[in-house]
């Protein structure tokens, strides 16, 4: 195939083009700093602000897809500003970017999008497990979803297909959200965060990429997909995995008020959670090569 990709120097955008690129694939990558971007990665790419204008056109002709993964990092400390940013890189690039594909017809280009989004669409839910059929949410995570989604279905309307991924918590050591919690860990001081009843989506990266390229390769995936391992576990749960696979004690607790001063609302990501549940990619055909959680941190930490 020949793909474009977006966010490519990101975890998983990386991770996706490596394996594109292993396979044979033809890869173009749409990047701030191209140069940065072709160096790191070993592809082509072109120059794009998603935040100034429609995606370039030759970053599109000829190409059978897009992949779209660019966006404000959310793990970080939320307040005004930085709310903005995260709603905006993904509203209005997202938008940018479906208004370069209007300008190519689907015979001359991308005929599927598949695009990056997340399982805060669905908001709290408690320990209810929640399918790809379960309504959005009302905080603030669960509009930017929302809008970011509804841009990217928009490239639907001249006859695109296209796949809209819900990522989880991604294990890999080199990144997201289990980079961070491994100091601790490693000390030895590591526990359950605000009680461990919140469910955790958790999804090994491998399996996240797997997800891509099944959405990329199979016309009969479109629409939403929950990206995240077929049984989601409580905090206290994976508190305790990743102390067994680090060979840790995972025993201190880390009270909410603790949490919330170091992240402010974004903590809210951390404190709450879904129970998502992959229904449509099991339904579609997708096997997940890590559905063990033990396993899974086994190697993703190796």
């Amino acid at each position: 195939m020949n793909v474009t990709v977006t966010g490519a120097t990101g975890l998983i955008g990386s991770k996706l083009v490596r394996v594109l690129r292993d396979r044979g694939d033809d890869v173009t990558v749409l990047s701030r700093s191209p140069d940065k971007a072709q160096a790191l990665l070993g592809v082509a790419a072109i120059e794009w602000d998603p935040l100034a204008g429609p995606a370039p056109e030759e970053a599109l002709r000829g190409r059978d897809a897009i992949v779209h993964l660019a966006g404000e990092p959310v793990a970080q400390r939320w307040n005004d500003d930085v709310k903005r940013r995260i709603l905006e890189s993904r509203e209005t690039g997202t938008r940018n970017l479906v208004a370069g594909l209007r300008q190519i017809r689907p015979a001359d280009g991308p005929k599927v999008l598949v695009s990056s989004s997340a399982v805060g669409y669905y908001g709290k839910h408690g320990d209810e497990r929640v399918p790809e059929s379960s309504p959005p949410g009302d905080d603030f995570l669960a509009g930017v979803c929302v809008a970011w989604e509804r841009e990217a279905d928009a490239a639907a309307e001249n006859g695109r297909r296209v796949v809209k991924i819900r990522t989880g918590v991604v294990l890999d050591k080199d990144g997201g959200a289990l980079k961070t919690m491994l100091p601790p860990f490693k000390l030895g001081v590591g526990g359950p965060v605000a009680g461990g009843d919140q469910y955790l989506p958790w999804i090994h990266v491998d399996d996240l990429v797997g997800l891509y390229l099944h959405a990329l390769g199979d016309d009969g995936w479109s629409g939403a997909y929950n990206g995240a391992a077929p049984e989601p576990v409580t905090n206290k749960a994976f508190s305790k995995a990743l102390g067994r696979a680090l060979h840790r004690p995972a025993f201190a607790p880390v009270p909410a008020f603790a949490i919330k001063l170091l992240y402010g609302d974004m903590a809210e990501i951390v404190t709450e959670g879904q129970r998502a549940v992959p229904e449509r990619p099991l339904e579609g055909g997708y096997a997940f090569r890590h559905a063990d959680l033990d396993a899974a941190l086994r190697d993703a930490l190796s």
